[in-house]
């Protein structure tokens, strides 16, 4: 009693502490308050969002199985949400924190999560999903470890370290939402920063990281930034790859790696260099004019500071597409489960339904938008998964405006015809479905789908057919949450819609997913069991249609 007493005392006081409640897997307790502050990430004052004062956001740090309760405090001047990129939510779309799934918080109020890590492992964040708040901070990591009794294919790190890096702009978010909001785009960021900070690569900035000779050492890279593909690279070492977005991988080695909007992944670095300064290195990947970023990694009690000549990063989407082709799964190294990573043989399961998605950018009344199959999302007042929820779907949304074959019809000025609509797919439940993303424009896309981890079979250039499916990857692709789509080429992805919710698939670039390019894939269980899914949560905030109608009749154990 004693044990749980302080714990309580110490959500009060916004500690982070792990308890175990009457057999319970532990649970991990945070309290945010969510603020404004001022900083300069590329030397110029600007507003940022902080949370509990930090810049970016507290790292949550897990194990497979934790329950993680965050009590978010919105001292904004508006309406928040929050999502947990890459964590499953198992049964439990209710916490996922996107505008169809969710009311957002009001401003001077708390709204409290609560979800499972469950069966995870790996490196993820969490950022807004509201407005354009991510342009502003908000941003924080998320690393699940595996259980003490699951083997790990490495030998434990002396430190674990998150490096969040990505594209910045030194507007504000309202000056960027008021772009957008007029019918025009972003443009380009002015730098990039790496936790935050960029740094001048002058030998006078602080030592990010301190590494001790002889030593090896876990980073976590993810690319939270807004437009751009990210390259990442450090002077005078290598990075042996071991994990992406929760999955081991074959432990190749590399002198640098791109890592696309929205992905995580795990290298792990030796101090076996002369002790003095390096320089990690992030450049912008695909742009006219590069921003470069370094960060300072010191050697304990070393002398001389870092070379000013930067290692140089890849041209071309070629050589990426290479390096992607180059990542495997490790089929033999278990991941949250006991069970090998190989044993799951996704190429020999039938598919159920193949969903063909085009991309596509055109104007509406004047205003530039995005599309997938000709609709461009848009989030109405009440949320999706509550209409469904409520049984008043009819009154929100139509399911399948978009087909699982796209033919664009002809709009103005010979652009395909864009509707703006939400855009809502009708999955069955357990199905294994083949989806297929083409990118006909001339820039770099990074997709995320929610709720689910796929097979990243295949990326080629030009258009799908069904006979490129001879050149898929049905042995040991990566499972993962993201994929890039390069310009003019086509991805394939392959999952089981096994979770039923409502799952978001999104683009991770800000401007494409505030602009229309997503959708929700509506995964509802014919059992409507809590075996399948979770009740609404007593504390779920109510919004638009569904505000003051009474609560429907919770699902129960079939």
């Amino acid at each position: 009693m004693n044990k749980r007493l302080g714990c309580v005392l110490a959500i009060l006081l916004a500690i982070t502490c792990n308890i175990s409640v009457n057999g319970e897997d532990p649970y991990l307790f945070h309290e945010w308050k969510v603020t404004y502050g001022t900083l300069s990430p590329l030397g110029v004052p600007q507003k940022v969002i902080l949370i509990n004062g930090q810049f970016p956001g507290p790292r949550i740090n897990g194990t497979s199985n934790n329950n993680v309760v965050v009590n978010v405090f919105n001292q904004l001047d508006e309406p928040l949400l929050f999502t947990w990129s890459g964590i499953q939510q198992r049964k439990n779309s209710w916490q996922e924190g996107t505008l169809g799934n969710n009311c957002p918080i009001p401003p001077g109020t708390n709204f409290t999560y609560r979800f499972q890590v469950k069966d995870q492992i790996g490196s993820y964040y969490y950022y807004p999903t509201t407005s354009m708040h991510r342009a502003a901070g908000g941003f924080g990591g998320i690393s699940v470890l595996s259980r003490a009794l699951i083997p790990v294919p490495f030998e434990t790190p002396e430190a674990d370290h998150m490096v969040l890096l990505g594209d910045w702009y030194t507007k504000s978010h309202t000056e960027l939402k008021r772009l957008l909001d007029s019918g025009r785009a972003l443009g380009r960021p002015q730098g990039i920063v790496i936790n935050g900070k960029s740094g001048k690569g002058d030998g006078k900035d602080e030592p990010m990281f301190t590494v001790i000779p002889g030593k090896t050492y876990r980073f976590r890279f993810c690319n939270v930034g807004l437009k751009d593909s990210i390259n990442v690279r450090m002077q005078g070492h290598t990075l042996k790859l071991v994990e992406i977005e929760g999955s081991h991988t074959v432990q190749n080695v590399y002198e640098s790696l791109d890592i696309h909007l929205g992905q995580c992944f795990s290298v792990l670095v030796t101090a076996n260099q002369e002790p003095k300064d390096y320089f990690l290195v992030a450049s912008t990947r695909f742009t006219k004019d590069s921003h470069v970023a370094t960060a300072t990694i010191r050697y304990a009690n070393g002398k001389g500071p870092a070379s000013p000549e930067l290692p140089k990063a890849p041209e071309g989407w070629a050589w990426s597409l290479n390096q992607f082709r180059s990542f495997r799964w490790n089929l033999t190294a278990s991941a949250a489960r006991p069970n090998p990573q190989g044993s799951y043989h996704y190429g020999q399961i039938n598919i159920t339904r193949t969903i063909k998605l085009v991309t596509s950018a055109g104007q509406v009344d004047g205003k530039l938008r995005y599309a997938l199959n000709g609709v461009s999302h848009v989030d109405p007042t009440t949320p999706i998964k509550l209409a469904e929820y409520y049984g008043a779907g009819d009154k929100v949304f139509k399911y399948d405006l978009i087909k699982d074959e796209y033919e664009p019809s002809p709009g103005q000025a010979g652009q395909d015809k864009i509707t703006l609509a939400p855009n809502v797919v009708n999955a069955t439940y357990r199905n294994f479905v083949e989806i297929v993303i083409e990118n006909h424009g001339k820039s770099v896309q990074s997709w995320h789908l929610s709720g689910h981890s796929f097979f990243a079979v295949g990326i080629e250039p030009g258009r799908w057919t069904p006979e490129r499916r001879r050149n898929y990857n049905l042995l040991d692709a990566v499972s993962r949450n993201t994929i890039q789509v390069y310009p003019k080429s086509f991805a394939a992805i392959m999952t089981t819609l096994d979770n039923a919710g409502l799952w978001n698939l999104r683009s991770n670039s800000l401007e494409r997913n505030y602009l229309g390019h997503q959708l929700y894939f509506s995964v509802l269980s014919p059992n409507k069991s809590i075996k399948d899914e979770y009740n609404m949560p007593d504390n779920d905030l109510l919004c638009g249609i569904v505000k003051d109608m009474p609560k429907p009749t919770p699902y129960k154990a079939n």
